[in-house]
């Protein structure tokens, strides 16, 4: 189960990674006469996939019909800006879900990525240093960190980001939910780091370098913060999906990435009303992307043990 789960995400992140080269069309393109378009299902002529072309039938009920006299040919082997193609439907202004659910993790994960790799590295530095010195600094350290703890969360960032101006640079709103994200994260890593550092400082390997004249930082880069890697890993695994349900919620919230950007959390905006979900339910395909990765990363934290390997 944890190699079919670190598979996925390996797959998700290649499909990130060559979104450009996979998604049919890119992430913004709009086609005015197709909003809320049906998947169209494609099939074999000859050894060539080709779809039926849909025609809108009722443009006040928003109802589509195949066209089964002519058929075209998928936008990888034929682009027909006249007749596109949506494999799993479009969204309420038009634009392929399937292009735009292939770009989303490039902007949903990747800021969740950044923001975990500051929380573990913040983290993973003030813990270590409160569990090697100890005393008041220790002291202030973990106040700290246990009053950023007892807060909610995702109040807390969303405050912290309706303070902000609604209106800014998608690099900047990048930039500035990411220093959000590692500020209520840090914690989290720093708790268990603090405890590891605490019980290795007075191991004999660490006062064995300590009286070879290793000084504090060298200690701490090379032999007590190693020493942590099995809880860094753990915490990295679970603020990953944390942040990702949490860029999801400001984006959908309409505090997160402006609409034209594709991210999951905007995508599910549109999918926000009842009325969306029970007629178009294929633009809940972020939904089920976002459950898959949160899945799949909690599955990697959680190994059997020897008794049932």
């Amino acid at each position: 189960m944890t190699r079919r789960a670190a598979i996925m995400l390996v797959a998700l992140a290649l499909f990130a990674l060559m979104a450009p080269w996979l998604a049919p069309y890119q992430a913004g393109e709009a086609f005015s006469g197709f909003l809320h378009a049906p998947p169209m299902r494609p099939h074999l002529d000859g050894l060539s996939p080709v779809v039926h072309p849909l025609v809108l039938a009722d443009r006040l009920e928003q109802r589509f019909e195949i066209d089964p006299s002519r058929t075209v040919k998928l936008p990888w082997v034929e682009r027909d800006a006249a007749a596109p193609v949506f494999l799993l439907g479009a969204d309420d202004f038009g634009r392929d879900v399937l292009s735009r659910l292939l770009y989303g993790p490039r902007t949903s994960i990747g800021l969740a990525l950044v923001a975990t790799l500051g929380a573990v590295l913040i983290g993973a530095l003030a813990g270590a240093w409160a569990g090697y010195r100890g005393g008041w600094i220790d002291e202030a350290i973990m106040r700290v960190a246990d009053f950023v703890l007892v807060l909610p969360v995702i109040y807390v960032v969303l405050v912290l980001r309706a303070v902000l101006p609604l209106v800014l640079p998608p690099s900047t709103v990048f930039l500035l939910v990411s220093w959000i994200f590692v500020l209520v994260g840090w914690p989290f890593v720093a708790k268990g780091v603090r405890a590891i550092v605490a019980v290795e400082r007075n191991r004999e390997y660490v006062q064995a370098a300590q009286s070879l004249g290793a000084g504090p930082l060298r200690i701490l880069a090379v032999h007590l913060i190693p020493a942590c890697g099995g809880h860094l890993l753990v915490q990295a695994t679970l603020l990953l999906p944390a942040f990702i349900l949490a860029e999801a919620t400001l984006s959908f919230i309409g505090l997160g990435f402006p609409d034209p950007i594709a991210s999951w959390g905007t995508m599910l905006a549109g999918a926000g009303n009842y009325n969306a979900v029970a007629r178009f339910p294929w633009t809940l395909a972020p939904a089920v992307a976002i459950f898959a990765i949160v899945l799949s990363t909690n599955l990697l934290t959680s190994q059997p043990s020897p008794r049932n390997r």
